[in-house]
């Protein structure tokens, strides 16, 4: 295979989390910018505009250019939410529609109000076979290729299986154009070669430039495009995490069978833009297929001893049935998600290195080739609320479900999706004998606590008044203000009709909570008790000192306390 190699992009690389684009596209489509995308001055508008809601960083104005606003129209076209622009020899524009306006598909795309929903419309956008064949003659979509490169790697091994090193130089480097049948040799030679190798990075390294003599870019966009490709691939639903690789989704291999079966065909682009705007259909919009996956799903639930309860539930049309699976679908998330919090307990050091990262404001570690962790800058709110809530998890003894403890939203490998919603608190810890609620924030400046003392003390007064037992406030930031803490140390919030409230609100920066945590796990002391004993030895200075010494108070408490884990004079369980 001495082709010219061209990578395939499903996402862009200045647009890395295909979970934002969903609110960038409420923004683009309540704005005066629809229909009126293209041209300096309405892309600088845009980008201003999404500046304006939070949506992108670019405060300092180094972006003059408008280039945001064009990688988010990019994948506003390439989904299908806007009207792509077609060129001349491919049709003309008034057969597709007008250009940057609307689609049927962001319509609906809009109105996707579940992530699975969410999911799904990815899922129909990169079914679509609108990538140019090398040949010129025809699309390809690399979903479905993938997905039949990825089923045959589990034809021959038993899994489908694909490392980050393999999708990188054979993964997304390839189409139908080649040979299926030989790409996996490839695949599988590769993976035997690396086995054996003594020393995994430079063994890639050197496949990497060996590859690469077959490309006129620069080496490092192998992996660094995989990265992204993957990310915008796991979206679809189809595929979940492995290591730094994929595997398909268990419940979803029917379904991937189905979509491989066809990866390219010769019709012209305007035709396949048609079915991109309109809402692509899936096999599962056929009956007899929907049942088939219903039916798959149903008896991997059973072989895993999950109950369920579909009787209800009316069976006649495609409709009907996939709102069925979406139900099994949803108890089987649960599950799995009850799963995944038992296993936190032994992932406690994991869980600290990810608050080293979000100290320093995102970055990432790398422990070898197949495992890494890693926090993007743009996300560290997302990460802050999912790094905690993994924290509580790991302490363990919650008297409420998971699901139940969060307020944002993860996928299907349980990583963040974005930032919970206002409206309530962050995480709802609910222990047999207390309740600690838990607010996090990214915020350090002098707007700390205009933006967090009103709405912590309010969700903790909604929490006082609702639980029958004691409720504790840990607020938790990368760094504290003085005036967030002096809000805290009074902790006065008055409830309806005027009742007076005293509440328990103890403020701790990202590394004090990380340093205390660490000492419990090390000490073989995590526990619930434990944390409340904390937060009341920090409240035990509010009254005596003004917020600069109770800061200092906190700090050296929690130094202690730490202290103690660290010297074996802390008794108990923890529980």
């Amino acid at each position: 295979m001495q082709e010219p190699i061209e990578i395939w992009l499903v996402g862009n690389t200045g647009l890395r989390n295909p979970n934002r684009i969903q609110e960038g596209f409420f923004v683009f489509a309540q704005s005066s910018f629809t229909g009126k995308l293209h041209g300096r001055e309405n892309e600088i508008g845009f980008m201003k505009l999404l500046n304006e809601k939070g949506i992108i960083q670019n405060e300092d104005g180094r972006d003059e250019s408008g280039s945001h606003a064009r990688k988010w129209r990019l994948m506003f076209a390439k989904n299908g939410f806007i009207y792509p622009q077609l060129k001349a020899r491919d049709g003309r524009q008034e057969e597709l529609g007008p250009l940057d306006e609307l689609t049927p598909f962001g319509k609906t795309f809009l109105t996707a109000d579940t992530y699975p929903a969410v999911q799904e419309c990815y899922l129909r956008a990169m079914s679509v076979e609108q990538y140019p064949m090398p040949d010129g003659k025809g699309y390809f979509s690399p979903l479905r290729w993938l997905l039949a490169v990825m089923l045959e790697l589990k034809r021959r091994t038993g899994s489908s299986e694909i490392s980050r090193i393999e999708f990188a130089l054979w993964g997304h480097t390839t189409n139908p154009a080649y040979c299926l049948e030989e790409v996996v040799e490839r695949i599988l030679d590769l993976r035997k070669r690396r086995r054996e190798a003594p020393a995994k990075r430079p063994f890639d390294r050197q496949e990497i430039a060996a590859r690469g003599e077959n490309y006129n870019k620069k080496a490092g966009n192998f992996l660094d495009y995989s990265d992204m490709n993957m990310r915008y691939l796991r979206i679809s639903g189809m595929f979940q995490r492995k290591g730094r690789g994929l595997v398909i989704a268990p419940a979803r291999l029917v379904l991937a069978e189905q979509l491989a079966k066809t990866t390219a065909n010769t019709g012209p682009l305007i035709e396949e833009y048609k079915i991109l705007c309109g809402g692509a259909p899936l096999p599962t919009d056929r009956l007899d297929i929907a049942k088939t996956l219903l039916t798959d799903l149903a008896g991997q639930m059973k072989a895993r001893h999950i109950l369920f309860d579909i009787s209800d539930l009316p069976l006649t049309t495609a409709m009907e049935v996939n709102i069925a699976r979406q139900r099994l679908e949803g108890i089987l998330a649960r599950t799995d998600e009850i799963k995944y919090a038992k296993e936190q307990r032994g992932q406690w050091q994991e869980i600290a290195d990810y608050m080293s990262l979000l100290i320093k404001g995102g970055g990432k570690t790398v422990y070898d080739e197949d495992y890494a962790v890693e926090v993007p800058k743009d996300e560290t709110p997302a990460y802050l609320e999912w790094v905690l809530w993994r924290a509580v998890l790991a302490i363990g003894h919650m008297v409420n479900p998971p699901y139940e403890v969060r307020g944002f939203r993860l996928d299907s490998d349980f990583m963040p999706v974005s930032a919970a919603g206002g409206g309530k608190g962050d995480l709802y810890c609910e222990f047999e004998e207390f309740m600690i609620l838990t607010e996090v924030t990214m915020s350090s400046s002098s707007r700390q606590e205009a933006m967090e003392g009103e709405p912590v003390r309010r969700h903790v007064s909604d929490a006082v008044l609702k639980y029958d037992k004691p409720v504790y406030g840990l607020f938790i930031a990368v760094k504290i203000d003085t005036n967030t803490a002096e809000t805290f140390r009074h902790g006065i919030w008055y409830a309806k009709g005027d009742v007076r409230q005293r509440l328990n609100i103890v403020p701790l920066t990202l590394a004090q909570f990380q340093s205390f945590f660490v000492s419990m796990f090390r000490a073989g002391q995590a526990g619930p008790e434990k944390l409340r004993e904390l937060i009341l030895c920090c409240e035990a200075g509010r009254d005596v000192q003004d917020a600069p010494g109770w800061k200092a108070y906190i700090d050296d408490t929690v130094a202690k306390k730490a202290g103690e884990f660290a010297r074996g004079t802390v008794r108990g369980t923890g529980r």
